[in-house]
């Protein structure tokens, strides 16, 4: 089966076009190290110049995963740039590209790895990220949550747990609240400690977390990524193998526009956007039934249809919900029967459809 595949994997790759060089991409050289296994798996290495378009590589993996046979979660890209600064300036004409540095380390005990992301803060990333986390642990998969926003670590807050965590063997062992294992800067820095972090701190940082924490056998980790599109994102993608990322916005323009270069970057790297979240999409007065949009509406639809991913949900403004989150309990079990806490569980089944491949009776929490 393998041959047939990987044949139809190839005829696929060729029919793409590179318009910048008006040929395909396998005549052009751009795809390199293809594998195609027996059970559907994709992985290969493309070569994308920043004078290629991005969408490219997202037109290489629709391509790829519209295939019968092929696993869509488990089509790996790593996007290089042949230009990069181990290429030598003066190389000779028709020299082939400088081969590309090793890519993302498969870590499977850390199960399917989902950045929640943003383009800019204060649109409820975190809060996202935390009661998403806290709504598949409930379902009884195990699930790691990684607090990556090294500006801003809310995570602690969130799930009130504040205590250093210890080390044992060499390892530090992450906290647990909810069911699920914690890991932030915040339990090992000072609260009041200023957020002064070069690229090469924040890459260390995460490459700590990833490999000197003992995570045990997990089905999700769910990473909290700073808003914007800096080093921590990129230390992410490439340190291990993203199965996807879920961009958070509000409904105005100018969140939109934010979150929309957020979800260009990924597609940059070769990570697929799983899909939308629009946080504060409205309120509904709960004496008059009236809905109110605060900050506008429409714009997590507006963004999925540019994106060309499905808006996963929209939750609500909802009263407390801050004041909760600040009280270390997240909305899912704090006021399960909420606006907000349905469609923060129905957000983490669509995802968990996404990337586990089934759907689940999510329990409704109290606490």
């Amino acid at each position: 089966m393998s041959d047939s595949l990987e044949a139809r994997v190839t005829s696929a790759l060729a029919r793409i076009r590179n318009p910048r060089l008006d040929t395909d991409l396998l005549s052009a050289g751009m795809i390199r190290d293809l594998v195609v296994t027996d059970d559907g798996k994709i992985s290969f290495t493309f070569l994308l110049s920043r004078e290629d378009p991005a969408t490219l590589v997202r037109e290489a993996r629709s391509a790829v995963s519209a295939l019968e046979g092929v696993r869509k979660e488990d089509v790996r890209i790593t996007v290089v740039d042949p230009a990069g600064p181990a290429r030598a300036t003066h190389a000779p004409p028709g020299a082939s590209p400088v081969a590309p540095p090793p890519g993302p380390v498969e870590q499977p005990n850390l199960g399917k790895i989902v950045a929640v992301s943003s383009g800019k803060g204060g649109v409820g990333k975190s809060t996202v990220a935390a009661n998403v986390a806290v709504a598949l642990a409930a379902a009884g998969h195990a699930v790691g949550l990684m607090d990556a926003d090294v500006y801003g670590p809310n995570i602690p807050r969130m799930f009130g747990v504040f205590e250093r965590p210890p080390v044992i063997g060499g390892k530090i062992q992450p906290l647990d609240a909810y069911g699920v294992k914690l890991m932030s800067l915040g339990f090992l820095v000072d609260r009041d400690a200023p957020a002064i972090w070069r690229g090469p701190i924040i890459m260390k940082v995460v490459q700590q977390f990833l490999h000197d924490v003992n995570w045990g056998p997990l089905d999700y980790f769910i990473v909290d990524l700073p808003p914007g599109t800096g080093d921590a994102q990129l230390s992410l993608v490439q340190a291990t193998h993203v199965a996807g990322a879920v961009i958070v916005t509000t409904p105005q323009e100018m969140a939109v526009g934010d979150a929309l270069r957020g979800a260009r970057m990924f597609e940059r790297v070769g990570v697929p956007v799983l899909g939308i979240v629009e946080n504060m999409s409205g309120f509904t007065d709960p004496d008059t039934g009236k809905r109110i949009d605060f900050f506008s509406a429409g714009g997590g639809e507006r963004l999925a249809r540019e994106v060309g991913a499905p808006l996963l949900g929209q939750v609500p403004l909802q009263p407390r919900l801050a004041e909760l989150a600040d009280a270390g309990r997240p909305i899912v079990v704090a006021e399960p029967s909420s606006p907000a806490a349905v469609s923060l569980r129905e957000v983490a089944e669509v995802l968990h459809q996404k990337v586990g491949g089934r759907s689940f009776a999510l329990p409704i929490l109290r606490g």
